[in-house]
């Protein structure tokens, strides 16, 4: 059976896409915990550097924000920090982020979380011709238009990639 032909049933994130509109494609791994981006890529035959990860992070004032960066990169906090007007960007504990965003670390989608907020994307993220970024739960990532991250999330492109 092939990972696209597996039904998965719908998150907040896929409603929200649908309702508006937004073309996406599904694709679903075995979920290995701390595999990561680096690990969905591996298993869908997919290029590291075209799989978002969705990366829930808090400002001085402990005020989330979602950062959204290549598979294949890190995440240079101070360059975020700087660029996004604060004075300090740091990840959110993993329940932290889970309550900000109403997903499971692991299955974070920046689409439709929980709270409203900020959300950061790498600027050569957008200009990627298709990304993979995770569709709200853990195994299971949509194909879509990076402009989408821009039109829905209103997200700011920045240069943090270590």
């Amino acid at each position: 059976m092939s990972s696209k032909s597996r039904h998965v049933s719908e998150t907040p994130a896929t409603q929200l896409l649908r309702k508006l509109g937004v073309a996406f494609t599904e694709h679903v791994y075995d979920y290995v915990e701390h595999g990561g981006s680096a690990e969905a890529a591996r298993q869908l035959g997919l290029d590291p550097h075209t799989v978002v990860k969705t990366l829930v992070m808090e400002d001085e004032a402990a005020r989330p924000l979602v950062v959204l960066m290549h598979g294949d990169r890190e995440v240079s906090t101070k360059n975020l920090a700087r660029q996004a007007g604060i004075k300090k960007a740091a990840p959110c504990l993993p329940e932290v982020a889970q309550r900000h965003s109403g997903y499971l670390v692991g299955g974070t989608s920046p689409f439709a979380t929980r709270k409203r907020m900020p959300v950061w994307v790498q600027a050569s993220v957008l200009a990627l011709p298709g990304i993979y970024i995770n569709g709200g739960r853990r195994g299971y990532l949509i194909g879509i238009d990076p402009q989408v991250l821009v039109r829905v999330l209103q997200a700011r492109p920045v240069e943090a990639a270590l």
